[in-house]
């Protein structure tokens, strides 16, 4: 048999090679995003790695998300593909013939930014950005720069300084290649002056200590504002989600506030909260944060962990899920993981979580029907935050789970009892009253489990009766 021309050979490999499937965008900044297909799952789905293998989602989700993201802060995505990794190489990730055929891509669409949804080494990134010739970002770099886009508050900020700040130390080897470069000092007293990118370390050092400092303030305000809420008998319900999962439209629809929302990744940054009515006469107090995110960065978890204690110290988490997003399944393994990450184990805690399946607006009637009759047998709500669709069933739940904690109790006030009558008030939730003769009142309330001993001491335990729901 006649062997196989070398020429041949190479012709072969180059059409068995899978080509890079393109689309085509609008925008402003020339960019390409790619998500990277690694070893042999590229016909797969892939796990999530912050999610420690518990979210599967398939490459052409991942790729969508991706350029999302850089439509939310209106870049011009100029083409978007997956590329197959089958061995990822350390100075560039893709191969060297993968980067040149890529470096034609850069050249052919003129690209100044190129995103690569997947994390970069510094050698990486630098190499990339050498060979194309274009920015590069990786995936924590392109959510860094949503966030420091969004943040508006004092305290957003600065933790999205701090997680930027955080990054970019680890990189400084990206930014200067003159490390030979050197400022002050003097060779006679021990060594050569201190390197550029020594320099850059030690003030970027500096400054986030500062923000550190200044965190810790905020922290410490938050708790005092926590302390202040406790003391008004106000349960909190802290809302929760998958980002663009419509947590901000649910926010407004529930209290009537006017959160920004719109349908784009992380449209809301910064927490705010507002006061619930529920169907019983009831009140709450809701928070919105920020959305969460696969893969999301370890800086912007540890940064934004003063904001996220909101949903720590939250008697009841609402969590909202876009059930009209094919990924949805997937994204709340992502929330459920970040959840454990800050101690909430959402499995463990079933009372402390209801599920709040948003967008039924965007379903068909087959599909509304069949996730209708999931979430009844998951007790799970269906709710429509656009048109209102399922809102008082949810208020109705929630006021359910927040009850299911708190005492039931009657209790007998005599006409002179105006000071017990006083913190019963402000501590507690009166459901029902009623005057009786000799200017008794009776008082039907509903007790904290942190108020219950501190009432059994102003009134006597033996004088309160656990009522009958």
């Amino acid at each position: 048999m006649r062997p196989e021309d070398p020429k041949e050979l190479k012709s072969k490999k180059e059409r068995a090679r899978p080509e890079i499937t393109l689309t085509r965008l609008q925008g402003r900044v020339s960019t390409i995003v790619l998500a990277p297909v690694l070893g042999k799952t590229q016909s797969r789905k892939v796990a999530a790695p912050s999610s420690g293998g518990a979210s599967l989602r398939s490459p052409q989700a991942r790729l969508q998300e991706a350029v999302g993201l850089a439509a939310a802060i209106n870049l011009d995505v100029k083409a978007s593909g997956l590329v197959p990794v089958p061995s990822p190489r350390p100075a560039t990730l893709f191969g060297s013939g993968k980067v040149e055929e890529l470096t034609g891509l850069m050249r052919a669409e003129e690209a100044e930014l190129v995103i690569v949804d997947h994390p970069l080494t510094p050698v990486q990134q630098r190499n990339l950005e050498t060979a194309w010739n274009a920015k590069v970002l990786d995936r924590t770099g392109l959510i860094l720069e949503i966030f420091g886009q969004r943040a508006h508050t004092r305290e957003g900020r600065l933790q999205v300084e701090l997680a930027h700040l955080t990054y970019q130390k680890s990189r400084l080897v990206r930014s200067w290649t003159h490390l030979e470069r050197q400022r002050g000092g003097f060779g006679f007293l021990g060594g050569p002056g201190e390197t550029q990118i020594e320099t850059d370390r030690r003030i970027i050092g500096e400054r986030i200590d500062v923000i550190r400092k200044e965190l810790e303030q905020v922290k410490r305000t938050r708790a005092l504002h926590r302390e202040s809420r406790q003391r008004v008998p106000y349960p909190a319900v802290a809302l929760v989600g998958y980002t663009n999962a419509g947590k901000s439209t649910l926010f407004n629809a529930l209290t009537g506030a006017s959160v920004f929302s719109e349908d784009t990744l992380f449209a809301t940054l910064d927490p705010t909260i507002r006061s619930l009515h529920l169907p019983g006469g009831s009140k709450a107090v809701l928070s919105d944060t920020v959305g969460f995110i696969s893969n999301l960065p370890t800086q912007l978890v540890a940064a934004f962990r003063a904001t996220l204690e909101e949903v720590l110290e939250a008697d009841l988490i609402l969590h909202v899920r876009d059930m009209a997003d094919h990924a949805s399944a997937s994204q709340r393994a992502d929330v459920i993981a970040v959840l454990g990450g800050l101690g909430i184990e959402a499995e463990a805690e079933p009372d402390r979580i209801i599920e709040v399946w948003n967008k039924a607006d965007l379903l068909d009637d087959a599909a509304l029907k069949r996730i209708a009759g999931e979430a009844k047998r998951v007790s799970a709500v269906l709710v429509s935050a656009v048109t209102g669709f399922g809102l008082d069933a949810l208020r109705a739940a929630i006021e359910r789970k927040l009850n299911r904690a708190r005492q039931t109790i009657e209790i007998m006030l005599k006409p002179d009892e105006g000071s017990l009558s006083n913190w019963i008030y402000e501590n507690c939730e009166v459901v029902a009253r009623s005057a009786l003769d000799e200017g008794i009142t009776a008082l039907r309330i509903r007790v904290p489990p942190e108020k219950r001993d501190r009432l059994a001491r102003l009134a006597g335990p033996a004088r309160l009766r656990l009522a009958a729901e």
